[in-house]
């Protein structure tokens, strides 16, 4: 299960988003997640739904790597959906058993928000899958550019953020790595319940903190080593320019929102 976690790596490619501009695809998925928390039926769900089948299609990632991404998150939906299946009251009553009750409302909410979390995970995949580290940091430091004017280090918080997320894959690796020292150690990490479970991870914890620090020690002295300064006077070997095929995208993602406001209205709403 630890190494079906993607989340952080790049794929390497030439699709379309591959080549997009990386300020246009944060924010093409930020107004993602924004809008899909907007859609109030399954018509407008429906329409992101299908925005995000298309941004799949475009950047051409194997859906074997889509699905390593949403593997883990299998009990998160189980438990989700289960929860707001017994969470509505209201509705045409479906099934009934002392304090539980089920009903054709809280069967489509449970499904409204299972499929509402697999889009919002897989368009946020897409956007590391398609975007090299490098790329997403000089992004996020154009966008937030303007917030300099408050003194704050915009090119200090872009370069943290991406290494956070870089690092996942890194410290999924390095998980792997003790877990299998363990095992081979005659650690029993698998067998007994959930508690028993949980406990016997807790000797990997140290060894990862140790490991986690280690590297960003790292990580910062080589930086320091090259010489490494952001901010002001730090030039860029590739220079980022819109193009014909961002606008695109944009104006894809203004149809797409104004689609989700013309549902919202014109249809009864589920939430």
């Amino acid at each position: 299960m630890i190494r079906d976690i993607t989340i952080g790596q790049y794929l390497p490619g030439k699709s379309f988003l591959h080549k997009m501009d990386p300020r246009a695809k944060i924010l093409w998925t930020l107004a993602y997640v924004i809008v899909i928390f907007l859609c109030k039926n399954f018509w407008s769900l429906g329409l992101m739904v299908v925005a995000a089948v298309g941004m799949l299609l475009l950047s051409r990632v194997p859906l074997r790597m889509m699905w390593k991404s949403l593997k883990p998150l299998v009990p998160i939906l189980l438990f989700t959906g289960v929860l707001n299946l017994f969470y509505s009251k209201t509705g045409t009553v479906l099934w009934t058993w002392k304090f539980l009750t089920i009903t054709d409302r809280g069967v489509y909410t449970g499904a409204f928000m299972v499929i509402r979390i697999l889009s919002l995970v897989s368009v946020s995949a897409l956007l590391t899958y398609t975007t090299t580290p490098t790329a997403l940091t000089d992004g996020i430091e154009r966008l937030l550019s303007p917030l300099k004017i408050f003194k704050i280090p915009v090119q200090s918080l872009a370069m943290m953020m991406t290494l956070a997320l870089r690092f996942i894959p890194t410290l999924i690796e390095e998980i792997d790595r003790i877990m299998s020292a363990q095992k081979a150690r005659g650690a029993d990490l698998e067998s007994g319940g959930f508690l028993k479970r949980a406990k016997a991870l807790l000797p990997i914890l140290i060894p990862l903190f140790v490991s986690a620090f280690r590297r960003a020690y790292d990580l910062a002295f080589a930086m320091e080593c090259r010489c490494y300064q952001g901010g002001d006077g730090r030039t860029r070997m590739k220079q980022m320019k819109l193009g014909a095929r961002d606008f695109v995208g944009l104006a894809l993602l203004a149809l797409l929102i104004a689609g989700v406001i013309l549902l919202n209205r014109f249809f009864v709403p589920l939430l």
